[in-house]
């Protein structure tokens, strides 16, 4: 036997076992809090710039979504496809009043147990079998990339989710392609991140939407001015 074999397996120093124990404390709290009431509030998943991942501000999140509802209807079917800001405030909302399943690559959202649905827009349709193809009112998507390719390739899936309706947020300088690709235009409201982004950024569809109209109407639970 050398001497490696009877020395038997490495040993961490109790500095680096204590940095290790602190690690698995704080990934086990963090899971703890992704199990409780403020799992949907945006940030409770952290952003990660690789992913090019950059998480819409609470006003606009709740703008979006409560567009979201008002075009699919009660009871309606809403899917989030890389737009998880939005699917956290429909959730934070709108519990039981419509479905809603998230379209995400980052599979920490997995978190979100049914709703979650993995997805990859380089396949944008290997989509699981649960998923029936235009079972959804509307589709709220977010392309990660500011590329032709990238928005090519996620309308393919856009298209095979939707009955119709499309609610598309992404870079201004996209809109010919977006219109192009998916019969969308831009609407007045201007969406913000928490994150001030190089890009200006817009949002676009393809109905009669409440982002068209004057920007000064009030959402729930919004008080007027005194």
């Amino acid at each position: 036997m050398s001497d490696s074999e009877d020395e038997g397996p490495p040993q961490l120093s109790s500095y680096a076992l204590a940095a290790l124990q602190e690690f698995y404390a704080e990934q086990q709290q963090h899971h703890s809090d992704l199990r409780g009431d403020d799992k949907y509030n945006i940030g409770i998943i952290e952003e990660n710039w690789q992913l090019s991942q950059f998480w819409y501000s609470p006003e606009t999140a709740l703008r979006l979504a409560e567009d979201a509802v008002a075009a699919a209807g009660e009871g309606g079917r809403i899917a989030c496809v890389s737009a998880p800001s939005v699917y956290q405030k429909l959730r934070e909302r709108h519990r039981d009043d419509v479905s809603v399943c998230i379209f995400e690559y980052d599979r920490r959202f997995a978190v979100y147990g049914e709703d979650f649905v993995y997805y990859d827009y380089k396949s944008p349709v290997d989509l699981p079998e649960r998923i029936a193809t235009h079972s959804f009112d509307i589709v709220v998507a977010d392309p990660p990339y500011l590329s032709e390719e990238c928005l090519r390739k996620m309308s393919e899936t856009i298209k095979l989710l939707t009955r119709g309706k499309i609610l598309l947020c992404t870079g201004a300088v996209m809109a010919e392609a977006a219109a192009k690709l998916l019969g969308v235009k831009m609407c007045k409201f201007i969406p913000e991140h928490t994150r001030t982004l190089g890009n200006e950024f817009r949002c676009f569809v393809n109905y009669d939407s409440g982002l068209d109209r004057d920007l000064s109407v009030q959402l729930p639970g919004q008080e007027g001015p005194k």
